[in-house]
């Protein structure tokens, strides 16, 4: 009977050995690079949404 860590050795040896595994890896990197893109855009998006709703509102509340 096989512990959990030598399964998990074997399974890692028959992904690093079968030439199907790149293509997930490589699916992996690009999925992994626009994920970071995605989350580094929204937070220049969400900075620069703050700046114009606080603009706005300090427009409002000095005209009202």
């Amino acid at each position: 009977m096989h512990t959990l860590p030598v399964r998990f050795f074997l399974l890692a040896q028959d992904l690093l050995v079968r030439d199907e595994g790149q293509d997930l890896v490589e699916y992996a990197l690009v999925v992994a690079l626009i994920a970071f893109g995605a989350i580094t855009g929204m937070g220049y998006l969400a900075t620069g949404l703050n700046n114009a709703f606080s603009t706005i509102s300090s427009t409002l509340t000095s005209n009202v």
